[in-house]
């Protein structure tokens, strides 16, 4: 009799997911749900560093603790409704450039309390999920050209990689008061003779050597096996963190110090949970000020989870011939409602993580995945010296191989004709230079409906591309806006 309903919740299970129909089965879903929360779980340790020690125009921070439990929630709430309504392992976090856009210029920029600023976030996932339930979203979605599809998800793949090589120290931004000629380089003043730099190294090496003899699971076991020898070589050689006690250390660990907590259990801080004020903006900055901070909010968010999805669709092979995901309105309407849902408890805006990527190159199919990713996530809240276990040098390799993984779609491209190949090109190298997606984006519109125009085939690009390259002319100047509107 047990047997029998066993088998009977797993057909259930399955049929609901959809996980014999695209070629997964529930062990895989588990394990790359798994593998999807380690390569996001950075956003907790990073998340709390951007938000929780601003101080806004009354002199109040948000806190690092209290930061930190918002964050795992609203990505554990989100993650798992995303899986459970859309049925895509696409995880939901807080999105990196949204929240330091919330920082630096809602609050530090504008003057506005944390309250405040939530409160446009929250109006901006109003709005989104307004134009997704209007259709208009997936309207656009549909419009884009094939090859620009192509290069949004070529693009986001080097992003993912360039993160994982910057996130780990393998690439390290020189100031640009050094005077120097790059704005990069390799490692430490060219050496990359850190531990924490040759952890991720043997980590990039374990990976990929493990995807090329095809081992089932091989990403977690590169992610396991990289935090294992992080543990070690930590303990062995107290390389430290890379900033404490207010000094910096070139040779220390990124984000968490690998190493046993003393502790694997707390409650979590949700006092700033609900902490918002949808109307304050207005009167203390103008409607017109906070309304074109909303714009740009929208703008942001509606391209960079736009983007997302696409490349996320087409590596795991769940789009249709015209490169288009399946009951997509839904997938946006749930996305949208992640910039209510992260403002509302002042983790900002969430939104589709490209870092899901992980999970989907280890096998995840379905919206199973995002449910072993979300309540990992929200274990996080109680657990959350466990989570810095795993430090981001053990879990970027994984990003560069996915990385890797990703380019294989540039062969999608016509670079026979510069009309296509260029804006293409602008696409995919502008979102990992200027760490945006939503940038790429933007000037590959651009670029495309003017290249195309040149080339005297105006007339084959839809309408929304014309109307949505307009949109983000006005994204890049919103600065001189702002300041003529006063």
């Amino acid at each position: 009799m047990t047997s029998g309903k066993s088998t009977s919740a797993r057909g259930a299970l399955d049929r609901y997911f959809k996980i014999s129909e695209r070629g997964s089965s529930i062990g895989t879903e588990i394990r790359a749900g798994v593998v999807t929360f380690f390569a996001m779980a950075y956003i907790i340790i990073l998340n709390p560093l951007i938000l929780g020690t601003t101080p806004d125009v009354e002199g109040n921070t948000l806190g690092i603790a209290q930061v930190a439990a918002a964050t795992a929630l609203a990505a554990g709430v989100m993650t798992i409704a995303f899986g459970l309504i859309a049925r895509y392992p696409f995880g939901i976090a807080a999105g990196l450039g949204i929240n330091t856009m919330v920082a630096v210029t809602l609050v530090s920029g504008e003057g506005l309390t944390w309250p405040e600023a939530m409160g446009l976030v929250v109006l901006d996932g109003v709005v989104i999920v307004i134009l997704a339930v209007s259709g208009f979203r997936v309207a656009v979605f549909r419009a884009i050209p094939a090859s620009m599809k192509a290069a949004i998800s070529v693009g986001i793949g080097l992003f993912i990689a360039m993160i994982g090589l910057v996130d780990a120290g393998f690439v390290r931004r020189i100031p640009d008061a050094a005077g120097t000629t790059v704005p990069v380089t390799l490692g430490i003043d060219g050496s990359i003779a850190s531990w924490p730099t040759f952890v991720f190294v043997v980590g990039v090496l374990l990976c990929g050597i493990l995807v090329v003899r095809r081992v089932r699971g091989g990403l977690f076991i590169g992610i396991l096996g990289t935090t294992i020898l992080a543990i070690i070589a930590e303990a062995i050689f107290d390389s430290g963190a890379s900033f404490e006690n207010g000094e910096a250390n070139a040779e220390g660990w990124s984000l968490a110090v690998p190493g046993l907590p003393d502790s694997f259990g707390g409650i979590p801080d949700l006092s700033i949970v609900g902490a918002v004020d949808l109307i304050g903006a207005f009167s203390r900055i103008g409607v017109v000020a906070a309304t074109l901070l909303i714009f740009t909010l929208v703008l942001a968010n509606f391209f960079d989870a736009m983007g997302t999805m696409t490349a996320l669709g087409k590596q795991g092979n769940l789009v249709d011939d015209e490169g288009n995901l399946p009951d997509i309105k839904k997938a946006l309407v749930v996305e949208g409602a992640g910039a209510i849902v992260g403002g509302a408890f002042s983790a900002s805006s969430n939104t589709v993580f490209a870092d899901s990527s992980a999970g989907v190159a280890d096998g995840a199919r379905t919206g199973l995945a995002n449910v072993v990713t979300g309540s990992l996530f929200l274990a996080a809240m109680f657990l959350t010296p466990l989570y810095e276990i795993v430090p981001i040098e053990a879990a970027a390799p994984v990003l560069v191989v996915v990385g890797a993984m990703m380019m294989g779609q540039v062969t999608e491209i016509d670079f026979s004709k510069f009309y296509i190949a260029f804006p293409a090109f602008l696409t995919i190298v502008i979102m990992p230079f200027t760490y945006s997606i939503a940038n790429g984006i933007g000037v590959g519109f651009i670029m495309y409906a003017i290249m195309a125009a040149a080339a005297g085939k105006a007339k084959q690009v839809h309408w929304l591309m014309w109307l949505v390259a307009g949109l983000f002319v006005v994204f890049f100047a919103i600065d001189p806006i702002m300041e003529a509107v006063g």
